[in-house]
């Protein structure tokens, strides 16, 4: 076969080029021939507390290694047998550097990234090119995102779908649930990202419209903007998110063309019914476990109506199991049995 580094257009292996790095590439590289472990993961993690994507594998790099597994980082030694990369966090010319014709290639795509991010940067045609000549099989966090590459003409290789899912020691639910009669109803959103897509014009709406009589509302994370009445908690650690969570009703997710966010399985993962903006993958991970809206007018009164039916949303509430999630994941990497239906 074909060694696919040959294959890969000339851009794309000079992507993340530079003296320093390409030295360090290729020591790394020499040093890579002699072992292996079970898995290699190519992807740039962002200091805790960060986004999403970087939650997810941490957590499913942790459910791996309680199982035994051995993973390594950024590099693809000559025995490891799979290799599992993420969208375009990673250094394509450190990855096309390490690729093997005999090593189990799989691209785990999140976005599309245009659609996210609300404009087109050419992201996504390079997650493609790099698609088409490496991976054997990809992973998808929705049906809504393998639906949207299909529709803007990206063909992703044996593409299949696996939702994201959190670590359950960290994130579930209280041990039991307070009352809400004699006090107002806490409301939370949470988000890592300053992009205006995350709902920073839904925030700012209920900020001044949401009766502050009947409702407490409380963001977290990188606060899109001054607020004169909801309480910012800061970027915390994930330990105290969960917490915070757990001490709140209702979880507000009012991004837009969201894939698959992790903030909400968190909160779901935690008991919390949600009220969700009708976009993306909401509706997939939600189900019946919460009431979607379409315009910022209409949460007051999605809010009221899921309260008046709060338990039974929350005995709704169905989240992906980390372990069912690793399964699948070691199943398409070759490295496990088949994926759970």
């Amino acid at each position: 076969m074909t060694d696919p580094v040959r294959r890969v257009p000339r851009a794309l292996r000079g992507t993340g080029a530079g003296l320093l790095r390409r030295a360090r590439t290729e020591l790394d590289w020499l040093d890579s021939r002699r072992g292996g472990v079970h898995l290699a993961l190519f992807h740039e993690f962002a200091p805790s507390p960060s986004g999403g994507g970087h939650q997810f594998l941490r957590a499913l790099v942790g459910e791996l290694q309680r199982r035994g597994l051995r993973v390594e980082l950024n590099r693809l030694s000559a025995r490891t047998p799979a290799c599992l990369f993420n969208s375009f966090n990673f250094d394509a010319a450190r990855l096309l550097r390490f690729a093997r014709s005999d090593c189990r290639m799989v691209h785990r795509v999140d976005g599309p990234i245009g659609v996210y991010r609300g404009y087109d940067d050419g992201t996504d045609r390079t997650i493609a090119a790099v698609n088409a000549e490496l991976a054997g099989a990809t992973i998808l966090q929705s049906r809504y995102s393998l639906e949207r590459h299909r529709e803007l003409g990206f063909d992703l290789r044996d593409p299949h779908v696996v939702h994201n899912a959190v670590d359950a020691a960290l994130f579930h639910p209280p041990s039991e649930h307070e009352p809400l009669v004699g006090r107002k109803a806490r409301v939370v959103a949470t988000s890592w990202s300053d992009n205006e897509r995350k709902g920073a014009d839904t925030l700012a709406w209920l900020d001044r419209n949401l009766d502050r009589e009947r409702y407490e509302l409380t963001f977290v994370g990188r606060a899109p903007l001054r607020f004169e009445h909801i309480r910012v908690v800061g970027p915390v650690p994930s330990e105290e998110v969960a917490k915070v969570l757990r001490e709140h009703d209702v979880y507000l997710a009012p991004s837009r063309d969201d894939p698959c966010s992790n903030a909400l399985l968190e909160a779901l993962a935690s008991g919390l019914p949600a009220v969700y903006r009708d976009s993306g993958g909401h509706a997939e991970l939600v189900g019946e476990g919460g009431m979607p809206f379409s315009d910022d007018a209409d949460v007051p009164d999605v809010l009221a109506r899921l309260l008046g039916e709060l338990d039974e949303r929350r005995r709704a509430i169905r989240v992906p199991a980390l372990a069912d999630v690793a399964d699948a994941y070691l199943a398409l990497l070759g490295l496990g049995a088949e994926p759970r239906a």
